[in-house]
């Protein structure tokens, strides 16, 4: 009797779950309204909530919460297996167990999409903004973008400085105060854990969902950092589209004077636009790469002999895995959709020639 129960209760809140996620995967897709509302009402309000609680604590609280994780999936694991080799002794508690992870599971989605996973839904920042469509793309505004990055480059260059993590992430947070409108959720981002882990698996930066936390790469060059920091504070704004966060730290990295940044936002992507422009015409880009200043250059070699150094087949299976991630949440391009930053940064620099915003409009 005492089974049965156990198993009922399970089962409701199981139901409870699947009638939850149904209700909001149906809600969500194609109603701008009801995913504007969940923004205002659910997601800002939380996000500064988890900033203010912890924003107090020096250390990433969302790596700890991701090594228990594991650690619990691991221990399931073990469990199941122990309990299949004996199923005719266990498979009540098999069963009871697999009932326990679906609920699990099906809590932490719940919590993942209610905190986090309904900003994937959103219109882009492109649109937002009234840019261009992607489909007015041409190779003579890739070339003609290129070239303005790299004058852009050389220009702040002169002016570069290295700073500290803590140094640009105060900046950083200051800029998304000062330069944003409507008044921006708090920001800060926090040195992962993780450290020389994530320059194996080839990752900058990431936003934790559940702690809201902007978990960033510290161990990255120093001209790396501040279009990074800026990257994962987008999304502690609610900017889901990789392509978009990239887009928001261009144009913030880019709007205030601080010559640090600017050059970070340039550089950063112009290494998009560079590939790009690469796939098109390889003997152009290599020209026109040739024209960048010596100290970017050096920059250029660092980058080169970093990922050399932490080159892995484990950054192959980490870049699958986001990228089945991205697409699973509406992300259609994957872990691509990082480059498609060029051209609506390229968009941007057109409608500043009209006339430039005192402050970035953030949705």
């Amino acid at each position: 009797m005492v089974i049965s129960k156990s198993y009922k209760k399970r089962l409701i809140w199981i139901g409870l779950l699947v009638a939850l996620l149904s209700i909001v995967q149906f809600l969500l897709p194609g109603n701008s309204r009801v995913v504007s509302w969940y923004a205002d009402y659910v997601f800002k309000p939380f996000q500064s909530f988890r900033n203010i609680v912890f924003g107090v604590v020096p250390f990433s609280v969302g790596d700890i919460l991701y090594v228990l994780g594991l650690g619990w999936i691991l221990y399931t694991a073990g469990k199941w297996v122990y309990f299949l080799k004996s199923f005719r002794q266990n498979s009540n508690r098999f069963v009871h167990s697999f009932m326990y992870s679906l609920v699990v599971i099906g809590t932490v989605y719940v919590v993942f999409l209610l905190g986090w996973g309904g900003n994937y839904y959103k219109s882009s920042l492109s649109a937002y903004w009234q840019l261009p469509e992607e489909t007015t793309r041409r190779d003579s505004t890739l070339i003609a973008f290129d070239k303005f990055l790299i004058s852009k480059i050389n220009e702040y260059s002169v002016s570069y400085d290295s700073l500290s993590f803590k140094e640009l992430d105060q900046r950083a947070k200051s800029y998304y105060k000062n330069y944003t409108h409507p008044r921006s959720t708090p920001t800060i981002a926090k040195a992962s854990l993780f450290g020389n882990l994530m320059q194996y698996m080839r990752i900058q930066g990431y936003y934790n969902p559940f702690t809201g936390e902007a978990q960033i790469n510290r161990n990255l060059p120093p001209f790396m950092l501040p279009f990074v920091i800026c990257h994962e504070m987008a999304h502690q704004q609610g900017i889901a589209a990789e392509d978009d966060a990239n887009l928001l730290a261009y144009a913030v990295g880019t709007q205030t004077p601080d010559k640090v940044f600017r050059y970070s936002s340039y550089f950063n992507i112009w290494l998009y636009t560079h590939r790009r422009l690469m796939m098109k015409d390889s003997v152009l880009a290599k020209q026109l790469k040739e024209q960048l200043n010596t100290q970017t250059l050096a920059h250029l070699e660092d980058l080169k002999a970093m990922r050399k150094k932490y080159d892995s087949d484990f950054s192959d299976y980490s870049g699958a895995l986001y990228d089945g991630y991205l697409k699973l949440h509406h992300q259609n391009d994957g872990i691509k959709s990082y480059n498609k930053v060029w051209h609506s940064a390229w968009a941007l620099e057109e409608k500043r020639k009209k006339g430039a915003e005192k402050r970035v409009m953030i949705p």
